[in-house]
């Protein structure tokens, strides 16, 4: 196999599958671990994918999936997540939400006691005007018909006038060592300051959003005070993510 040949059955290995690791491209490509590390160096170089801890994964095209879509993906596991983070939530706490469907499903898991909720997402406050002891604050700003938000300056600036307890967010792709990351650079912005105002940070995100790199950063690790996830995620992602301390929830199946 020429060179050219090899990068290019690379690329449609890590295209086809999101990600694969050096030993597995080493012994399709018939040659050494050093070699596929240097083809993908280049390839990354390229912009063609981005490493990953031993091996590449995908790059995700910059688009926002639509609402519905969402809503209709991983269900189950973002049912359970949600429940798992609902109990984290005490009576009197200032919270923020995002625009995620895990997020929606939290908003309707949360018991009808005082709490303050800002959030930018039209599907959550519209669910939490059912309970009438909790005060919504809604971030305004420009609406995406796709995912039912509010994004732009506005609702960055109004992020920035509040402090809370603590922030539940989740995102595209979860990655060792990128960090977090969303698919949508506007997302993005409006979540990273979330992260910022918040005293505690609570990451949701089912199985398929490990080993992904999305194409903005929302944060790193530093600011991830726990995590809460299903029982798909890999053993070796929750024993990496603990020994940064931070705290992983592992849902049982």
């Amino acid at each position: 196999m020429l060179v050219a040949e090899r990068y290019q059955y690379i690329l449609r290995m890590v295209n086809e599958k999101g990600s694969i690791r050096v030993a597995e491209l080493s012994q399709l490509c018939k040659v050494t671990e050093e070699t596929i590390r240097r083809d993908l160096d280049r390839l990354e170089g390229e912009g063609r994918l981005l490493r990953s801890y031993g091996g590449a994964i995908r790059i995700v095209p910059q688009s926002e999936t639509p609402y519905l879509l969402r809503e209709t993906v991983h269900v189950t596991e973002k049912q359970h997540i949600s429940t798992e983070a609902a109990t984290f939530v005490e009576p009197n706490e200032r919270i923020v939400l995002d625009a995620s469907t895990t997020a929606w499903h939290l908003a309707a898991q949360l018991p009808d006691i005082p709490l303050t909720v800002v959030t930018n997402s039209l599907k959550v406050a519209f669910v939490l005007s059912e309970k009438k002891n909790v005060v919504v604050i809604s971030t305004g700003g420009t609406l995406v018909p796709n995912s039912l938000s509010f994004v732009g300056p506005l609702a960055e600036q109004s992020l920035e006038e509040y402090y809370v307890d603590k922030a539940f967010i989740s995102c595209k792709g979860v990655h060792m060592e990128r960090g977090i990351s969303e698919s949508n650079e506007l997302q993005a912005r409006v979540k990273r300051k979330m992260v910022g105002m918040a005293e505690h940070v609570y990451l949701l995100a089912d199985y398929s959003k490990f080993n992904t790199q999305a194409f903005t950063t929302i944060t790193g690790w530093d600011r991830i005070d726990h995590l809460i996830t299903d029982a798909q995620t890999p053993a070796e992602y929750v024993q990496q993510l603990r020994r940064r301390s931070i705290d992983v929830i592992q849902l049982p199946d």
